[in-house]
């Protein structure tokens, strides 16, 4: 433990940016957190995912990887790490980050819990991410629905016009229908999602539905009264396509998005390639069947195609209302989508998000990351 908080420290000599001009787009990236909580379902299941030699490379930074090929493990949680990742998402300009939800006393919470922690977390704020299940059902509300209004009212949760950014997804007839009694039954439950962050002093939230389904949508927005689109991630189940192929479905999809006439939180892709889940599946996704999808994936991004296409993000996000754009994601390592330094220190992505923020950002902006 002493060792690596040496070795973290002693890649955090870079210079703290000055105060620098507020940028006119925010920048968010996904944080999925299954990666601190070592003995947890989740985390033992990414841990053999990243395990096998062809996916090692993707091991997160702090990962403990074995020269000799035993099994990558990821150690107990460490307060220094969680500080370290903060520093150099805001180096790279990053404004925030939309951790996806999950109840208090779960493991997944261990990454959110850490942030909050931080005496750094001022320096990259938060936003949710919450899958529509937590919200519960209409004769048993879920945790979300008590717990979130609260966090929106923390200083560090992300705004956008003044109101406090939150992401609602993975959404669907059947659990509107089953869970709400339909349409209205969860209209109301928004409506009064909205009263309970009012009366915690978040104001009224920003309330954007994570979809890529058009037609879902053009009905589900104005029907519950939300506030605009975005979706979790984009691709088209390619068979070992290149990574261009997946930022032009991205982007196809926020032009899809925009012509619905709704404000759009424009996603950008780091990457897909669930080959490690194909290989290994994952407890939470039992329809997967071992080895059977491996040739569906997109080539990883250069350095100089991620920074173009997070470049095209950024200027479309600046089209629309809420001025702000989203990437997948800073950590779904075992899916394909990163930005975080892997194992032992690759910084490539986030010197690629680097370019693509903070140029011709203020050059105080951003500064110099390691490696």
């Amino acid at each position: 433990m002493l060792a690596r908080r040496a070795l973290l420290a002693g890649l955090g000599g870079l210079a703290m940016p000055a105060q620098a001009q507020a940028r006119p787009v925010a920048i968010g990236a996904i944080r999925w957190d299954a990666w601190y909580a070592p003995g947890s379902v989740p985390t033992m299941a990414v841990e053999r995912a990243l395990s096998p030699p062809a996916w090692r490379h993707r091991a997160p930074f702090f990962a403990e990887v074995p020269e000799d090929g035993g099994p990558v493990r990821m150690p107990p949680p460490d307060q220094a790490v969680m500080d370290r990742q903060i520093d150099w998402a805001a180096e790279a300009g990053i404004d925030y980050w939309a951790f996806v939800s999950y109840p208090e006393a779960a493991s997944m919470s261990a990454g959110f819990q850490l942030y909050r922690a931080s005496a750094r977390r001022h320096r990259v704020k938060f936003a949710l991410v919450c899958e529509a299940v937590r919200w519960g059902r209409r004769d048993a509300p879920g945790e979300a629905l008590s717990t979130h209004p609260a966090l929106l009212a923390d200083p560090d949760c992300q705004r956008v016009a003044g109101r406090p950014l939150y992401f609602l997804g993975f959404l669907s007839d059947e659990l509107i229908v089953e869970a709400w009694g339909g349409i209205a039954g969860l209209r109301a439950a928004v409506d009064g999602f909205r009263q309970r962050a009012r009366a915690a002093g978040a104001g009224d939230p920003f309330i954007v539905l994570m979809t890529p389904v058009p037609d879902q949508a053009r009905r589900w927005v104005r029907l519950l009264g939300l506030d605009g689109v975005s979706a979790y991630a984009w691709q088209a189940g390619a068979r070992a396509a290149p990574y261009a192929a997946l930022a032009q479905v991205a982007e196809r999809g926020w032009a899809a998005q925009a012509a619905l006439g709704l404000p759009v939180v424009p996603t950008a892709m780091t990457g897909w390639d669930r080959r490690p889940r194909v290989q290994n599946p994952v407890p939470w996704e039992a329809w997967q069947r071992p080895g059977e999808g491996m040739e569906r994936f997109y080539a990883p991004p250069t350095p100089a195609e991620l920074t173009a296409h997070l470049r095209r993000a950024i200027a479309f996000a600046a089209t629309q209302a809420p001025r702000t754009a989203l990437i997948y994601a800073w950590n779904e390592n075992d899916e394909g989508g990163w930005l975080a330094p892997t194992h032992p220190l690759d910084a490539s992505r986030l010197r690629a998000l680097r370019d693509a923020a903070c140029r011709p950002a203020p050059a105080d902006r951003c500064v110099r990351l390691p490696g």
